[in-house]
């Protein structure tokens, strides 16, 4: 017990009536993470003040903390009710609707809480990431420009503006931005950094990635006390595995990993899914209910609620496909629900350490992912990446509908923006300037992306018109249209990694430079698992030798596209893919997995 506390504890003692006391107690459970206690010291503290609109504040902040922001929102509109001028408050509200996807409404509270304190850096990040959410880059970009004008050490406004840039690929200012985070990351134990968009910060290595993932899971989870260890299992029962995401919707996930789910065996598997994601009515979200033995709606749970659930049920397995990207419950494995939990396919990396011990007991790879830094131990498939049997596809049109040329070969590469790094497009430059009528086919992802980066070609000495860009469109016209490309060029340091799956089963060769980080590396074990090792490169110049060599031998690319298709087989079997799974699962509950 601190003296802090013993003090407060001592003053209550002699005046038990005294609300400041108690409201102040209530402040120390909370900066000590201690929910039910600051729950009570604030509702006592209530009690003898009522609907004093501090206090339902710090009410709210305890709702937040266990992650229930419903009921936070709520206590920070009865604190707003009694007293408008709370800049505090309204910042609070705000990020409870952020979490709640009310973006829009969350905006209006982040001004009306800057025009009462202009000078809150944190609230000018926070309504970047409100602006980002709404596809507003560039004044996403303008709130953590004035963050960090306001306080230059606010190290995750200066992450979002590196990776709201690369979105935007607006590539002024990164090169120095990105160091500042790396030694932040190294110098200042106290800097968030993000996971996800570290992953993106060409440079980053493995270590780095790994070394990030722990820090954001030590500042996240480190209060959080584990339950107590499940009881044993009973012997014959059916190993139950529950499958936590936010993204069982219309999402890149669910033609990856739908069938794999759809085919596990149940006399010997069943199958819950935690879904952290609204029913958008599409056929990808039915679909993912269907394949489910049980389906819990749990955008409204806390993660301690989450995880109480899910010891309840017994649960074997935890497998969590969501990681720290958008809208993450990994919170959920911090509270040890399942006798193992295992990180995969939705955070390409290592979720780090916590506490000592690694987040996640396991992490699913293959041979060429397990090379490197990982908290977790490896569980080793041939392939880590599944993929469902067939993608939707309609009519794919004619080249002429697309923008395309008739008679030129097409380069196509598909990822999102933040991926083309200042390398790559000038390689991808090189190979165009040396192949004329050739062009760059590549998706229209945001109005500042496509001007950027037609302006950075003509400054390579390539005309605007060569860059080709695809609207955004269904997932059945996106994937026909691609027939329409001759070959894919992949990004780094962050691959391609569903659009490669796009490609590949599109019958479109990839080619890729072999990295040495986890999303550098997905496309090269997609391409040993389909055998085109020749596919691999090991640097820039020779993936831009070998892609104008392929251009100017169609002899060769049709052998390639040939080999691609005899051993489709090898990435697009899930009933395979599950099988290789469930042996896995089976090793990983033995008392030595």
């Amino acid at each position: 017990m601190t003296d802090q506390l013993a003090k407060l504890q001592q003053q209550l003692s002699r005046t038990p009536d005294d609300p400041e006391l108690h409201y102040e107690l209530g402040r120390y459970y909370l900066q000590t993470k201690q929910a039910n206690a600051a729950e009570s010291a604030f509702q006592h503290a209530l009690q003898l003040v009522p609907e004093h609109p501090q206090i339902l504040m710090q009410l709210g902040n305890v709702a937040s903390l266990r992650g229930d922001e419903t009921l936070a929102a709520t206590f920070f509109r009865r604190s707003l009710a009694q007293d408008k001028q709370q800049a505090d408050v309204h910042f609070n509200l705000a990020n409870s609707l952020r979490k709640l996807g009310q973006t829009a409404l969350a905006i209006q509270h982040y001004q009306q809480s800057l025009q009462l304190d202009p000078q809150d850096a944190e609230c000018h990040n926070n309504l970047g990431n409100a602006y980002r959410e709404q596809g507003q880059l560039d004044l996403a970009v303008a709130s953590y420009a004035r963050a960090l004008q306001l306080n230059p050490k606010l190290l995750h406004a200066k992450v979002h503006w590196i990776h709201q840039k690369q979105h935007m690929a607006d590539w002024q200012g990164l090169e120095q931005a990105i160091a500042e985070v790396r030694y932040a990351l190294q110098a200042l134990p106290q800097a968030q950094i993000p996971p996800f968009a570290f992953l993106a910060m060409p440079g980053t290595s493995d270590q780095e990635q790994l070394a990030c993932a722990s820090r954001w899971a030590q500042q996240h989870y480190a209060h959080i006390q584990p339950l107590a260890p499940p009881a044993a299992k009973s012997a014959g029962a059916r190993i139950k595995v529950a499958y936590l995401s936010s993204d069982f919707r219309k999402h890149p996930l669910a033609y990856l990993v739908t069938e794999v789910i759809a085919a596990h065996h149940r006399e010997q598997f069943e199958i819950l899914l935690y879904s952290n994601s609204h029913n958008d009515q599409s056929a990808e979200w039915h679909a993912f209910h269907a394949a489910a033995d049980q389906w819990l709606e749990i955008s409204n749970m806390t993660d301690e609620a989450v995880a109480q659930h899910m010891r309840a049920a017994e649960i074997d397995l935890l497998v969590d496909l969501t990681g720290f990207t958008q809208r993450s419950r990994s919170g959920v494995a911090a509270y040890k629900p399942a006798r193992k939990h295992v990180n995969w396919l939705g955070y390409p990396g290592s979720m780090g350490m916590l506490n000592g011990v690694p987040l996640y007991d396991a992490i699913i790879v293959d041979e060429i992912l397990a090379e490197v830094a990982l908290a977790e131990k490896a569980i080793i498939l041939p392939c880590y990446q599944p993929n469902n049997a067939r993608r939707p596809t309609t009519d794919a049109g004619s080249r002429h509908s697309h923008g395309l040329p008739a008679q030129g070969f097409v380069f196509c590469c598909f990822n999102q923006s933040f991926k083309i790094t200042p390398e790559v497009f000038a390689c991808w430059m090189r190979i165009l300037k040396q192949l004329p009528g050739s062009v760059l086919w590549l998706l229209e992802g945001n109005v500042w992306a496509a001007k950027h980066l037609k302006n950075a070609a003509m400054a390579l000495g390539v005309a605007a018109d060569r860059l080709i860009f695809a609207p955004r469109t269904s997932i059945e016209q996106h994937i026909a249209r691609q027939q329409h490309a001759d070959l894919m060029l992949d990004t780094a340091p962050y691959n391609a990694h569903t659009t490669a799956s796009d490609a590949l089963w599109q019958g479109i060769p990839l080619l890729t430079v072999h990295g040495s980080t986890f999303p550098a590396r997905v496309s090269t074990s997609l391409l040993k698992q389909l055998g085109l090792e020749e596919c691999i490169c090991q640097d820039w110049q020779a993936l831009e030798q070998r892609a104008v060599m392929l251009a100017q031998t169609p002899a060769a690319l049709a052998a390639i596209k040939a080999r691609l298709q005899n051993h489709a087989n090898r990435l697009f079997s899930p009933d395979n893919f599950c099988c290789q799974l469930e042996q896995a699962y089976q090793q990983l509950l033995l008392p030595s997995g």
